[in-house]
């Protein structure tokens, strides 16, 4: 029998809705399951749109989850930046949005590889803290730079005022950041898809079983003799590769799924 909080395992999709933070929306399925829970990738309070959430056993399967590249639709307010890049800051500057010429070579500046500073309102830790509680306290901070890729950058309207965006970006990315360097704040930030995973499918009461989390690996089936063995510690999987028996996920490289 397995270990208490093993179970259910897998993975749930979510449409989170703005206002709960990530955290609250893991704690709250964790109630409803009681088994140990976590999700791959944090969507700020004001977001909606996917969360990947792991249960049981399956948490164990979150370094693979958390470097999926990420899809987002944005809306962009380019009169005012904020100190927090979206609408729960204050108005750092306001001034005229560019002309459409303009805004297309920003974000002609903006596509692959750039370095983008972090916002001041994130969990990144400067000097052991987070900076979020620096920055409530009115602590002023220098936040560092952080490398991301921007694949996909494609404008949906533009109203003069308010630019609408598709996205895709790489993990970590801050799409807060870009609102910045466009010299705006996000207005609304949804998130479509991770990696495979679309909101569209998102259901909160629907557990993926573990052997579907990872459908970007490729699968190797064994048998029964070959699964106890791996699950035994007698025999170790060193290969990016979904091992399967039976329908079950054994193990991925290392880790072993009981």
């Amino acid at each position: 029998m397995p270990p208490r909080g093993l179970r259910p395992s897998g993975l749930i999709l979510v449409d989170k809705e703005p206002g709960p933070s990530s955290f609250a929306v893991v704690r709250d399925i964790r109630s409803r399951t009681g088994a140990r829970t976590g999700h791959a990738g944090t969507l700020d309070p004001f977001a909606n749109g996917l969360l990947l959430v792991l249960s049981g056993a399956a948490t164990r399967l979150a370094p693979w989850l958390v470097g999926l590249e990420k899809r987002y639709l944005t809306e962009i307010d380019l009169r005012s930046r904020t100190s927090t890049g979206d609408p729960e800051g204050d108005i750092l500057t306001e001034g005229e949005p560019p002309a459409e010429d303009e805004l297309l070579a920003r974000l002609d500046r903006l596509r692959g590889e750039v370095e983008l500073p972090i916002p001041a309102a994130s969990a990144v830790k400067v000097g052991g803290e987070r900076a979020y509680r620096l920055a409530r306290r009115g602590v002023a901070l220098e936040m560092p730079l952080r490398r991301s890729r921007i694949e996909q950058l494609d404008v949906i309207a533009y109203t003069g005022e308010v630019v609408t965006l598709d996205l895709r970006v790489s993990s970590g990315t801050y799409v807060r950041s870009i609102a910045d360097a466009l010299g705006g704040h996000c207005r609304s930030l949804r998130r479509t898809e991770v990696g495979p995973f679309r909101v569209d499918d998102a259901d909160p009461e629907r557990i993926l079983p573990p052997a579907e989390a990872l459908p970007f690996l490729p699968v190797r089936e064994v048998d029964a003799a070959t699964a106890a063995a791996i699950r035994q510690g007698r025999e170790r999987v060193t290969e990016d590769v979904r091992v399967l028996h039976d329908g079950e996920l054994v193990a991925v490289d290392g880790t072993v799924l009981p």
